[in-house]
């Protein structure tokens, strides 16, 4: 066999890949080692940190969840500008300022830092800061506790099924900002 025959069927198969995924479609080659099929519900937010940077003025108003088929929602709203944010998966959530352990439901925890206070004229004052939002039945939630405010920021615990993928980003409306919080329920 010539070399030019021997690597017509590897050219075909580039092709033919290339082809898929210009498709859309993560083809699985048999005998392949390392093959994969396509994430699910094309979700590929990934489990590592998200942030942003400013710090506001306006106060956390509301914090709410929501169930949608691919992902479970947090929304954490605010008067005035979108606020800055760390959200990362972490070993334990702790207190601002005191520093005291937030237990927490759920196989993985990730503590969402919203940077603008909780408290002030219009502030969140949650009936119980260990379960700011009813998340019974949500396929990935399994609690969401304030661990408080202290300046200027926010922190809430959210406990999760496992590690899985999420993503947060802000959304700016008539009514104010938000804090949008997506876990996926699967990888």
């Amino acid at each position: 066999m010539n070399t030019t025959s021997a690597r017509m069927p590897r050219r075909g198969l580039v092709v033919s890949l290339a082809a898929a995924t210009a498709l859309g479609v993560l083809p699985v080659v048999a005998g392949a080692s390392g093959a994969s099929a396509a994430p699910y519900c094309g979700i590929t937010w990934g489990s590592l940190a998200k942030t942003a940077a400013p710090m506001v003025a306006g106060p956390i108003t509301n914090v709410r969840a929501g169930r949608h088929d691919c992902y479970d929602r947090l929304v954490i709203d605010l008067k005035g500008k979108a606020p800055g944010y760390d959200v990362r998966y972490v070993t334990n959530v702790y207190t601002e300022g005191q520093g005291a352990l937030v237990p927490l439901r759920g196989g993985a925890k990730i503590r969402i830092v919203a940077k603008a206070p909780a408290y002030g004229t219009g502030a969140y004052k949650p009936a119980n800061p260990k379960e700011l939002v009813n998340v019974t039945g949500y396929r990935t939630f399994r609690q969401v506790a304030s661990a408080g405010s202290f300046e200027g920021q926010t922190t809430v615990g959210l406990g999760v099924r496992a590690r899985l993928p999420f993503r947060a980003f802000t959304l700016t409306d008539a009514t104010g900002s938000h804090l949008v919080i997506d876990v996926a329920h699967a990888w």
